[in-house]
């Protein structure tokens, strides 16, 4: 299957646009070429979640993906109230697929991220809620459960590509056994799975959605898991 030819830049041109907006994060220069987000930001944002979608739906049916901002295109504007950072624009972009009955974050999923000079790719969820973080220990704790979990992260890890992260804790909570078989993942307090692209060279030139997929899907296993035992 050929790229998209609305996407045959992608990552190339935004990752670009991303690099002169680190050089000059201000509102001005902003305003000056938002000609330049539209073209190279946002477009490419919204036909790469709607290309992903399309590919996504045949391993999660259910998934959620939405070309709009503060939906699967997460907005470049940064939150500067509380931050001693005050520069005005995220220098990277995001792009969230969910799934799951509640909230969008508090959802499992599939996420792309791009920076100048590098790129990630994940999967499952990234931080628990109070609610999901005690079914996943109650989880967990059930043998075969755990079980299974483990063999779905040593399976996804066993080459080295990916890793699996959300270890928080450094002691198992009260109430739960901490000699259990897999009390290690009592420590967690979210569990995804994520690659470092350190070379955008990864996907330039070639049909980054497909590669991404190829990624999205090494990843679901998790994220199927996370969808049947704790949403």
């Amino acid at each position: 299957m050929s790229q998209s030819p609305d996407l045959k830049n992608f990552p190339k041109n935004s990752a670009a646009y991303l690099k002169k907006l680190s050089a000059n994060n201000n509102r001005e220069w902003f305003e000056d070429n938002r000609e330049l987000y539209n073209s190279e930001f946002l477009e490419p944002a919204i036909n790469f979640v709607v290309a992903m979608g399309d590919k996504l739906r045949a391993i999660s049916p259910e998934i959620q993906a939405i070309p709009k901002i503060d939906k699967s295109i997460f907005r470049i504007y940064r939150d500067v109230r509380f931050s001693k950072n005050k520069e005005p624009y995220k220098t990277n972009m995001g792009l969230y697929f969910w799934e799951g009955p509640g909230k969008k974050m508090e959802g499992s999923g599939y996420y792309f991220h791009l920076e100048p000079k590098k790129f990630g790719v994940g999967g499952g969820m990234y931080v628990f809620s109070k609610e999901h973080l005690k079914k996943f220990r109650d989880t967990v704790s059930d043998t075969l459960k755990g079980k299974e979990l483990d063999s779905i992260v040593k399976k996804i890890t066993k080459n080295g590509v990916y890793t699996v992260n959300g270890k928080h804790y450094k002691k198992t909570p009260r109430g739960y056994d901490p000699n259990g078989k897999y009390a290690d993942y009592l420590l967690y307090d979210g569990i995804y799975t994520w690659y470092d692209g350190n070379k955008l060279s990864e996907l330039n030139g070639q049909n980054s959605t497909n590669i991404v997929y190829k990624m999205f899907k090494d990843m679901s296993p998790l994220h199927n898991w996370l969808i049947k035992n704790i949403l």
